[in-house]
C-alpha cells in the first residue's frame, strides 16, 4: 500500500491554524478530497456554512477553478478570525464572522458545503433557492447506512431521507470511509 497523497499547501496551512487555535473539529481528508474534486467542476460562487477554522474552505480552494469565489460564514468570531488568517492574501475567499443565514443575500451558489448537524437549517427547503440550477449541495458527517429508510442511532434519519427523495434534486449517499458518508445533491 502506498502513502496517501500529500496535502495541498493551503490545507496544511489550515491544519496548522486549527492546531494553533486548539480546534479539533474539522473536515476529514476524505471529505476534503471530495470537496476539492467537486470544486474543480464549478465556476461562479461557492459557499460553506460553518467554517470552523477553515479546513473545508481550504479544500474547496485547493480545487477551485480560476475565477471561482468562495464565501464562508462562521458564527464563532474567534474561529472566523483564525480562518480568515489562512486566506488573508487570497481575494477569492471571503470569511465572514456571521450566521450562515447572512449568505442568503449573496447567492445563488454553484456549490454549498455544510455538515448535517442541524436538521432545521440544512433541510431541502432552506437551501433549494440558494442554489443555481445544476448547483451542488454537499452534506457531510453522516454514518454510512445500507438500509431503507435510512436509520441512524436507532431512528429514521429524516434529514437523509428528505435529501435522497426530494424531486428538486438528484442525490446520492457516498461512503468516503468505512465510518463516514456524505450526501451529494444536484439541483435539477
Amino acid at each position: 500500500m502506498s502513502a496517501p497523497p500529500e496535502l495541498p499547501e493551503i490545507v496544511s496551512r489550515a491544519f496548522a491554524v486549527c492546531r494553533e487555535a486548539g480546534y479539533v473539529a474539522f473536515c476529514r481528508n476524505e471529505t476534503g478530497r471530495l470537496l476539492s474534486t467537486l470544486a474543480a467542476t464549478r465556476g461562479g460562487t461557492m459557499a460553506e456554512f460553518g467554517t470552523g477554522c477553515g479546513v473545508g474552505t481550504a479544500w474547496l480552494r485547493s480545487g477551485a477553478r480560476d475565477g471561482a469565489r468562495i464565501i464562508t460564514a462562521e458564527l464563532n468570531p474567534r474561529l472566523a478570525t483564525a480562518a480568515a488568517e489562512i486566506f488573508e492574501d487570497d481575494d477569492r475567499v471571503e470569511v465572514l464572522a456571521a450566521d450562515w443565514s447572512t449568505l442568503h443575500q449573496r447567492g445563488p451558489y454553484s456549490l454549498i458545503f455544510l455538515d448535517s448537524g442541524d436538521p432545521e437549517s440544512v433541510g431541502v427547503d432552506s437551501l433549494v433557492d440558494l442554489l443555481e440550477p445544476g448547483g451542488i449541495v454537499v452534506l457531510d458527517d453522516f454514518t454510512p447506512c445500507e438500509m431503507w429508510p435510512p436509520v441512524s442511532y436507532g431512528r429514521v434519519d429524516t434529514l437523509r431521507e428528505q435529501w435522497l427523495t426530494d424531486d428538486r434534486f438528484t442525490a446520492v449517499e457516498v461512503m468516503i470511509a468505512p465510518d463516514a458518508a456524505a450526501l451529494i445533491a444536484t439541483r435539477r
